[in-house]
């Protein structure tokens, strides 16, 4: 039997509107309080829950709208890690450096995340008829931020083994993940940049990996992920957007799934995989042929980093060649990525956004019935 998929579907993340990015700037500034923030943002967020809802959405998020950045916030909330908003080598996408990042400051644990509070207030407000999907950032991309060059100084005072570090990586998810279930939630995805580092063939500091290093990284990154799927309850349905990265309408990676399509789409234990396949970087349908079992493939084919709204005919002759590796009934069609992965968002309007949710409903309804 097929596992569940939505036919449309999107990321994650959208656009922060103007009023709440002013607000953030604000608190940053020290005029205005945590609390008012946070009323601000429960605005925004309900404005959002209704948009999303009245595009015909049935799985729906909070827009990422807490979050200045989609992987580092969820970091933060760990015990044990400190907040970096300054690091002069951070990030680097096309030219531009993103200065944010997650350091160690003790021994990881997941306990009491603020996370599972903000899915909450998403949850409550929303219709009963939709599902509200929690978005994170995946084990992997964790331990990837702490062992980068400019994280791994403090790492080693608390970790003298990457065993150690990978085995308290996995207890921190899994009790979080553990947590947000008994919270409620029935959707988790996993955002996974590492796949990408891999598929670039570089490092953050644009270093080339040697073939070793990169079976490596393989190894390390599936038994993370898995290792916290392994744990997660039954019920849990847990699945994963592969990003070559998103920040400001740029990228740090491009290439074909083909050198990760094994053990990405043969040994990681989702349920379904966003994959970006908007643009030529990304390569061809051919690595789908590795999807093992029933898993899903929601195809990224409209993109998220302008406006320029795509050609139904073309993406319903795209959706039609994918069918050739993986069956129709275990498709769908999505952004390939979020609209505004950190506060900074793509460059495009909010209206564009909005279009682009609509031709994905278009095009899934003339595809899918």
């Amino acid at each position: 039997m097929t596992q569940t998929i939505n036919r449309f579907d999107h990321v994650g993340s959208y656009l922060r509107p103007d009023y709440l990015l002013e607000a953030r700037e604000k608190n940053e500034a020290g005029e205005i309080t945590d609390t008012e923030l946070r009323e601000v943002e429960n605005k925004a967020i309900l404005n959002l829950i209704k948009k999303q809802e009245e595009v015909g959405l049935k799985t729906i998020t909070d827009g990422e709208f807490r979050r200045a950045s989609w992987h580092c916030d969820f970091f933060w909330g760990f015990d044990g890690v400190d907040k970096i908003t300054d690091e002069p080598n951070g990030s680097k996408f096309e030219g531009k450096v993103y200065g944010i990042t997650a350091r160690l400051s003790g021994k990881i644990s997941g306990e009491n995340h603020p996370f599972i509070e903000d899915w909450k207030f998403t949850r409550d407000h929303a219709s009963d008829d939709v599902d509200v999907k929690l978005t994170i950032p995946a084990p992997a991309q964790f331990v990837q931020e702490a062992l980068r060059e400019i994280n791994i100084e403090a790492t080693k005072k608390y970790y003298a083994s990457l065993e150690d570090l990978v085995e308290d990586t996995i207890a921190s998810y899994s009790t979080f993940v553990n947590e947000a279930y008994e919270a409620g939630l029935k959707t988790l995805q996993f955002d996974d940049c590492t796949w990408g580092r891999i598929i670039s063939g570089k490092d953050h500091t644009g270093k080339q990996y040697t073939d070793e290093e990169l079976n490596g990284h393989k190894e390390l990154f599936l038994k993370l992920n898995n290792g916290v799927i392994e744990n997660a309850p039954a019920g849990l349905t847990v699945n994963t957007h592969v990003c070559r990265g998103n920040f400001a309408s740029t990228w740090f990676a491009s290439g074909a799934y083909n050198s990760v399509a094994n053990p990405l789409f043969t040994d990681e234990n989702v349920n379904t995989y966003y994959l970006e396949y908007d643009s030529d970087r990304a390569g061809g349908f051919e690595p789908l042929a590795e999807v093992s079992g029933i898993k899903n493939v929601v195809l990224g084919l409209a993109t998220s980093k302008d406006g320029k709204l795509e050609d139904k005919e073309a993406l319903k002759a795209r959706i039609k060649e994918a069918a050739g590796f993986v069956p129709l009934n275990r498709l769908g069609i999505s952004t390939q990525c979020g609209f505004s992965s950190n506060s900074i968002g793509n460059n495009l309007s909010e209206e564009d956004q909005w279009k682009k949710i609509s031709l994905l409903k278009e095009v899934a309804e003339e595809v899918w019935g």
